[in-house]
């Protein structure tokens, strides 16, 4: 069972239900719930094309909690208008479901929860560990996050500086662990960066690119720490730590230090000494 495959395709399968008229909290549950179907059944059956196999299951699961929800009669149409078999759409929705769940009706902490737990992959286990609080306190906070987007309007964008938030933790988790995370955070804020210009986005942006430039030399081969004083340079990124610097010159030229610039510059200096 390729656990990294399911993660990555969850902001993709999520996305599609929404584009179907689903709300963004029913959207999660139903994924969250063909997650579980895939782990039981792939092992022994898996599917030729993976992510049709998780939008089919999770659209009826959606359905099926529909239909048993209140208010049918509000969501007739939407189950009229179920979509015929055919291509499915290969956009990618991440970045926009991350500012979904970054919607102004939440708060910064309660926002980055959800998006950790619906779209980072991250463990309900995992983000309390990094709140330093009890994991049934994280699960209450998420819950209460899910029903609170689940009646909002999205006519309001969310918060750049939550999403920003959020790509950093998804980045840390995937440094210290796996580096699909720390890839896709790389990804998402490369995004963020083409179509927001702001100079946070831009700190960001530098400080992932300089950190990640030295991954291959960071550990042993006990995967024991080595410290940055120790490490081989060779193994270092230099194109990839030539375009953090790159970025973050730039951004430190506009004269609006923040703190993601804050830690980008410490973190160039350190290469550099």
């Amino acid at each position: 069972m390729n656990r990294e495959l399911l993660r990555e395709l969850v902001p993709a399968v999520i996305g599609v239900l929404v584009r179907r008229g689903a709300e963004f909290a029913t959207a999660e549950d139903a994924v969250q719930d063909a997650l579980v179907r895939a782990l039981e059944t792939w092992p022994r059956d898996p599917p030729r094309d993976p992510k049709g196999w998780l939008i089919t299951v999770a659209w009826n699961r959606f359905l099926d909690t529909t239909r048993a929800d209140t208010a049918r009669r509000r969501r007739e149409d939407l189950l009229d208008g179920e979509p015929k078999p055919g291509p499915v759409s290969t956009v990618d929705d991440t970045l926009g479901l991350y500012f979904r769940c970054a919607h102004p009706a939440l708060t910064p902490s309660s926002a980055v929860a959800l998006t950790l737990r619906a779209l980072g992959g991250l463990t309900t286990r995992q983000i309390a560990e990094a709140y330093l609080v009890p994991e049934a306190t994280m699960a209450q906070r998420i819950s209460r996050a899910k029903r609170t987007v689940s009646g909002a309007r999205f006519d309001r964008p969310g918060d750049v500086g939550t999403v920003l938030r959020v790509l950093y933790l998804v980045f840390n988790e995937g440094y210290s662990t796996a580096v699909d995370l720390a890839a896709e955070a790389i990804r998402l804020t490369r995004m963020l960066a083409a179509g927001y210009d702001h100079p946070e986005v831009s700190g960001l942006h530098a400080l992932m690119l300089l950190h990640h430039a030295r991954r291959a030399s960071r550990t042993a081969a006990d995967g024991s720490l080595i410290p940055l004083a120790e490490q081989d340079r060779d193994r270092w990124d230099t194109g990839m730590i030539a375009e953090g610097v790159g970025i973050l010159q730039a951004a430190l030229a506009r004269d609006r230090l923040g703190e993601f610039q804050a830690q980008a510059a410490i973190a160039e200096s350190d290469l550099l000494m």
